[in-house]
Parts: structure tokens; C-alpha cells; sequence
């Protein structure tokens, strides 16, 4: 019983410097657009619910990103082992954050970033992160790199490896 309460204690949060690492990066945008893989996308980079002509406000913007960050919380916490939980930096949260944030649920709990991690090679995980720098094509469906995200998955990179 104490084994489980101890593995409870281990809850993995972002820090503020996460939160505005991925709306810096996201950019805030209050009219629905295409992003480069053609997904429809407003705010801070939500992409639920978000149809064509759409408008927020900025407080809108705000909400919904806080919402969105709750779902990438609940993610990390979700798929990361509680054997390493103790072995993680705050640096390495927040770049698993952002990433997280900007590929979603699936693409990470399948990665091989996500593998690594939970089988205690957190510091090799690092370079996984420079293979995710890739958005299919709306319309070729061809996979290429897209400088912008080349740029974060390098910033997540130093973010993973030195805080």
C-alpha cells in the first residue's frame, strides 16, 4: 500500500516556462487557419472543434490553451512510467510538454521517445526528439521537414538536455 501512495506523489508538471515556451512557439492566432499540415487551428494552436471562419477573443485564446495543457498534463502523467518519474528534470518535462502539445496522444504514446524514456534511458530519449521534425503535406501526403518545427524540436532539444 505505501508503494503505490509514494508512486502517486510523482506527478509530473510543467513549469511556467513550459507554458510559454509552446505559446511562443504556436503564436496566437484569433481567426481559424491551415496550419503547414493543413489542420485546422486557431488560439494557440487548438485544434478541436475549430471550423472555417471562426473568430475568439484572446481571453477565449487563453482559455482554451489552459484547457489544451490540462490534456497534455494528463497525457505525460498517462504514459510516463513510475519507475523513472523520480529520474525526469523539469527541463525534460517541459520539452516532453511542448512536444506532446504539438503532436498529440498518439504520436507520443506510440514513439520511440515515449519507449526510451520508460525504459530508463531519459538522457538517449533526447535525440528522438530531433526525428519529429516532419508534417505531412496536405497535398503531395508526402512527410517534410518544416523549418519551424525543425527550429522547436532543436529548442526542446536543449530545453531536455540542460533545462
Amino acid at each position: 500500500m505505501t508503494k503505490i501512495k509514494d508512486k502517486q506523489a510523482i506527478f509530473l508538471t510543467p513549469s511556467e516556462r513550459a507554458y510559454d515556451f509552446i505559446k511562443r512557439k504556436e503564436g496566437l492566432r484569433l481567426k481559424a487557419y491551415y496550419c503547414d499540415a493543413g489542420v485546422l487551428t486557431i488560439g494557440y494552436g487548438h485544434t478541436t472543434n475549430v471550423h472555417r471562419g471562426m473568430e475568439i477573443t484572446e481571453n477565449v485564446a487563453d482559455q482554451l490553451f489552459r484547457d489544451d495543457m490540462l490534456d497534455v498534463i494528463d497525457v505525460l502523467n498517462k504514459n510516463i512510467e513510475f519507475s523513472v518519474r523520480d529520474k525526469i528534470t523539469q527541463g525534460q518535462i517541459d520539452a516532453l510538454c511542448s512536444f506532446i502539445f504539438n503532436f498529440g496522444e498518439t504520436k507520443f504514446h506510440n514513439s520511440t521517445l515515449l519507449k526510451k524514456i520508460n525504459a530508463g534511458n531519459i538522457d538517449a530519449a533526447a535525440h528522438e526528439l530531433l526525428r519529429w521534425n516532419k508534417a505531412r503535406d496536405p497535398e503531395t501526403g508526402q512527410l517534410k521537414v518544416l523549418a519551424g518545427l525543425d527550429k522547436r524540436r532543436q529548442e526542446e532539444f536543449e530545453m531536455y538536455q540542460y533545462g
